[in-house]
């Protein structure tokens, strides 16, 4: 193996693993980007290093994107992790925030070859979202083959979120972060998500990232799960 290229591939994976962007437009990692995509041993390790790690790597626009892969416990968050970055307490909050995010989602995809137009949304839209996937998650549990654990989770998510006031304060666009109501909870993710580069928020409004959409268009081809088969027909 020639040191050069590995010295390479380790510079690039190093800079990926720091939350960097390798970008063919940024002068500072423009020939990192040359290396990775025009030099095959380069890319070889990279790809290597990555699946060693479970680590997943996504190109969009010429810039490259790492993000944990699934169950990663060493890149990735824990459900506790979680559940204190984002300020909350009980799993089932948790797995509302989840669905919350899965709503802001589908508002900008429904599958990879259909990216709908929508430049932004706002927390209407997204408790409008996942107003909409709860009531078709329940219609859908007498229909699927899940266990009792699975089936209460989802009534008790569903319960989490009905019992919840709309709004605390009429200005949405002032709505603290909290768990009082539901656009309080949708204001948390929103946080969460602006802290992990995901989203850019002006005015109220919320515009999806570079990173964002790399990683959501790969997330369809590469993780349809449980929740996505759920609460497809409701998007």
């Amino acid at each position: 193996m020639d040191n050069r290229n590995l010295e390479k591939a380790l510079e690039i994976f190093s800079c990926l693993v720091k939350g960097e962007e390798i970008s063919a437009n940024k002068k500072e990692t423009s020939s990192l980007y040359e290396e990775y995509t025009d030099n095959s041993q380069v890319y070889d390790i990279v790809k290597t290093m990555c699946k060693k790690m479970n680590l997943s790597l996504y190109e969009y626009k010429d810039t490259l994107y790492l993000s944990p892969g699934k169950s990663n416990r060493v890149f990735g968050y824990s459900n506790e992790e979680l559940k204190k970055e984002i300020g909350i307490r009980l799993n089932r909050e948790l797995y509302l925030c989840y669905f919350v995010m899965f709503g802001v989602i589908t508002r900008f995809y429904s599958d990879t070859s259909s990216e709908t137009f929508t430049e932004y949304v706002r927390s209407e839209d997204v408790i409008a979202a996942v107003d909409g996937m709860l009531a078709s998650t329940l219609k859908e549990i007498n229909l699927m083959s899940l266990d009792e654990v699975e089936e209460n989770s989802f009534q008790a998510i569903s319960g989490l979120w009905e019992e919840l006031p709309l709004v605390v304060n009429e200005d949405a666009i002032s709505v603290k972060a909290s768990k009082g109501s539901k656009a309080g909870y949708v204001k948390m993710v929103f946080n969460f998500m602006e802290k992990q580069e995901l989203l850019l928020q002006n005015d109220g409004r919320y515009y999806p990232t570079n990173r964002l959409r790399a990683l959501i268009e790969n997330y369809f081809d590469d993780y349809k799960g449980e929740l996505y088969s759920l609460v497809k027909g409701a998007v």
